[in-house]
């Protein structure tokens, strides 16, 4: 850090990424962070939709982890509630997954039926 300038640039970025993570009116993304999520990956999951979230400048849209969700064998498992409440729950979520998840649910309004809990779990 050299200048006052470079340390304002620096808290407004931790802020940035802060504001992702508070509860908001809008809709939200949880991860399952247990240790079976963890250990299924997903980490990289909540990393890529802060990424996303981020890089798209979704104002509205809430990023945050959970514990375990309960069923262990689907993790990653992501939950992504609109704003009346309604959740929608993904599971054996990739990093990949998420740029079509946050394009076709959370911008369009459309969630992706082939990676929701029925579809998969009837796999």
């Amino acid at each position: 850090m050299k200048s006052l300038q470079e340390l304002a640039e620096i808290r407004k970025r931790a802020q940035d990424n802060v504001s992702l993570r508070k509860e908001n009116n809008g809709k939200r993304i949880v991860v399952g962070m247990a240790t079976c999520g963890i250990a299924a990956g997903a980490r990289p999951v909540l990393l890529k939709a802060v990424e996303e979230v981020q890089k798209r400048g979704l104002a509205n849209v809430t990023v945050s982890q959970t514990g375990c969700i309960g069923m262990c064998r689907l993790e990653p498992i992501v939950d992504v509630f609109d704003e009346n409440g309604e959740k929608v729950t993904y599971v054996k979520v990739t990093p990949d997954m998420i740029p079509r998840i946050i394009t076709e649910h959370i911008v369009n309004g459309q969630p992706v039926q082939e990676y929701t809990i029925g579809h998969q779990d009837a796999n």
